[in-house]
């Protein structure tokens, strides 16, 4: 066998192997489009090509249940947590990053050691928690957008703030030393230079904190139960449940397809910095 027909055979297997990871990804999707344009809208008649197009699933998604309220929830939840959760750790993450204090080596390393545990392990005392907390305060107990944001948020500062950490480390300390020698405060070197220079692992961050509170269903199953309230994960889920699962198929492949609108536009917003965002920090940490 020449060296010609090796590199032929190598290249198509290659190509072999996309083709199928390309099927395999896209197959799914393909799935829940058809399903979502089926006109008669259950499991069992779901296929691949459709027997003929319809807006019926999406028309009855908004008219006969609460989906435009959840999508209002979830947009709010995540679109504060997120922005929440960018602003707070980036100043924990300059702080650890320029700022040398009694206890910084051990807060760092507490950060990672938290994160390593799920919170679902936590469940049982948040539940108590958020049921004392409604009693006094019901503004920011259960089923309501407080509630769930500050809990979102003790689960996403940690990352947040090892990410940013890491990327504001590749930042020259000339700089701060620069500003602060032409009168410059840690506020506004912070603000001012640092901020600018970081965008990327900003848009990052948030960008993943966005995902995971919009994609987050068992916290929000539990603390967010009434109709209203809910987010669209914990809405959609309701729609397939198990004596309904049939005849709500085409409902909820619709309400999958709305679903992914807020992800991807704000994927399309912050495309330009998510590659350099995700590669800078990891020079130097």
């Amino acid at each position: 066998m020449t060296a010609g027909t090796k590199w032929l055979k190598n290249v198509g297997w290659r190509h072999a192997v996309g083709l199928l990871a390309v099927v395999f990804s896209l197959g799914p999707i393909l799935f829940v489009l058809s399903a979502a344009f089926n006109p008669l809208g259950t499991l069992s008649s779901s296929q691949l090509l459709p027997s003929g197009f319809s807006l019926g699933n999406f028309d009855k998604l908004l008219t006969e249940t609460d989906f435009p309220k959840w999508f209002l929830n979830s947009v709010v939840i995540a679109g504060v947590a997120s922005a929440v959760s960018v602003f707070v750790s980036g100043l924990a993450a300059y702080a650890f990053s320029r700022r040398r204090f009694r206890g910084r080596r051990v807060g760092l390393l507490s950060v990672l050691l938290i994160q390593m545990f799920p919170q679902f392990l936590a469940v049982v005392a948040i539940f108590l928690m958020f049921a004392t907390i409604t009693d006094y305060w019901p503004a920011i107990g259960f089923n309501t957008w407080w509630g769930i944001i500050l809990l979102y948020l003790g689960g996403s500062l940690g990352v947040g703030t090892w990410l940013m950490k890491g990327f504001f480390d590749t930042v020259p300390r000339e700089l701060d030393e620069s500003a602060t020698v032409d009168g410059a405060s840690h506020v506004e070197i912070f603000f001012r230079i640092l901020l600018p220079l970081v965008a990327p692992v900003l848009a990052v961050t948030g960008l993943l904190a966005f995902i995971t509170t919009v994609n987050e269903f068992v916290f929000a199953n539990i603390f967010l139960t009434d109709s209203g309230s809910k987010t669209l994960s914990v809405g959609l889920w309701g729609l397939v449940a198990a004596e309904q699962r049939n005849a709500n198929f085409g409902i909820f492949c619709a309400g999958t397809l709305l679903t992914a609108i807020p992800t991807v536009a704000v994927f399309q917003a912050l495309q330009r910095y998510i590659v350099e965002g995700l590669t800078a920090g990891a020079v130097k940490g």
